[in-house]
């Protein structure tokens, strides 16, 4: 399947600028959302800080691919190649993009040694200006240049990998600890950023993120494991029998996106027609998916793994109604899930206007104009 039928190019400066000032709004009404929300199927009050933390990085990234692609349609014959976003799934940039970034931002110092300070461009394009009577475009391209190394060096970045931190968070007993994991990918086939929290427990001889041996397998485990086509169940599951000595006790998955817009993306459904009657007012033609699912050990039980030992393995609470009429095998590997959308006020009250079917069980967080945020259910 060739997946590139899904992206689109984004071919002019001021086509390119709109796009990265839609989603530096976005990026902007998602972090009040997340710090305004408080429920145990959303967002508990000590997850805010660390979803805080990835939608910085996200808001670094996207400042730097917008410096990056400043002059787009000006100078595209110095650019290796245009800005590809996915216009069905996600409205995201392209898994490409960030592994592109990553590849930059390793040869960042080097770059940045080579070329002129801020200071010296800006004096240059002044004196350009005064004497040809001209848009200095090299000139700008070069300190858009410098600006784009300078974000990947200086900013904070949401990578296409986010590798696991842990945290402790107490202790059950003396010899049992509980730790809190968090990492985030860029989901090669969504093309969104997917974020990861999971509580633990710890029984081992060494603590996690002290056990040289133990710490660096399960980095590499749960980021092997972090596909948006993976169910929590799956993950949890996984993990907790490759590690006998860590008992994952709650797995939550925080899906930034899919993020839809009238001008950028293709969406089909009622989505359309509520984004294509906002659309006549710049701003307005846009919608922001967020989904949290969450996994939920409900007891534990002893399982031999010989004849004299035996360890401890999890017993997930699955959703009963997540597939109705499958097998509980087929269910949707979570406990449960919230799904919530996130739209500026007119498009909200068309939407309340449709009533569209499908709707009803999710939650709208609408943007008024002077930017507060208003929670319906």
């Amino acid at each position: 399947m060739d997946l590139t039928l899904d992206h689109r190019t984004l071919e002019a400066a001021h086509e390119t600028r709109r796009y990265f000032s839609k989603f530096e709004r976005i990026i902007s009404h998602l972090k009040g959302v997340a710090a305004s929300v408080l429920s145990e199927d959303t967002a508990l009050e000590s997850e805010i800080p660390i979803l805080q933390d990835y939608l910085n990085g996200l808001a670094g990234t996207f400042s730097a691919l917008s410096y990056k692609y400043l002059l787009t349609g000006r100078v595209s014959d110095k650019l290796p190649k245009l800005m590809s976003i996915d216009r069905q799934d996600s409205g995201f940039p392209v898994y490409q993009e960030l592994l592109e970034m990553a590849n930059d931002a390793m040869q960042a110092k080097r770059h940045l040694a080579s070329l002129p300070d801020m200071r010296d461009l800006k004096l240059r394009m002044l004196d350009h200006i005064l004497r040809e009577q001209s848009a200095p475009v090299n000139l700008q391209f070069a300190a858009s240049e410098r600006r784009y190394y300078e974000v990947l060096t200086d900013a904070p970045l949401f990578w296409a990998r986010n590798d696991p931190r842990a945290a402790w968070t107490g202790n059950v007993s003396e010899n049992r600890r509980k730790y809190r994991l968090h990492w985030a990918v860029y989901d090669s086939q969504q093309n969104i950023p997917l974020v990861y929290v999971m509580d633990l427990e710890d029984t081992g001889k060494k603590p996690l993120a002290k056990d040289e041996r133990r710490w660096p397998r399960v980095q590499g485990h749960l980021s092997a494991q972090s596909s948006s086509s993976l169910k929590l169940v799956t993950i949890a599951r996984g993990f907790d029998r490759d590690f006998d000595d860590l008992h994952p006790k709650r797995l939550r998955r925080f899906y930034v996106g899919p993020m839809y817009s009238h001008v950028f993306t293709q969406q089909s459904g009622p989505l359309r027609d509520v984004l294509g009657q906002a659309g006549g007012k710049p701003g307005d033609d846009w919608a922001l998916a967020w989904t949290t699912e969450t996994l939920v050990a409900s007891s534990s039980k002893q399982e031999s793994t010989g004849f004299f030992s035996s360890v401890e393995r999890q017993i997930y609470q699955l959703d009963p109604f997540a597939a109705s009429g499958q097998a509980p095998d087929d269910a949707a590997g979570h406990t449960h899930q919230q799904r919530s959308l996130i739209l500026p006020q007119r498009p909200y009250q068309i939407l309340e206007e449709l009533a569209p079917p499908g709707f009803a069980n999710i939650r709208k967080y609408a943007v008024s104009p002077s930017g507060k945020i208003l929670s319906y259910r």
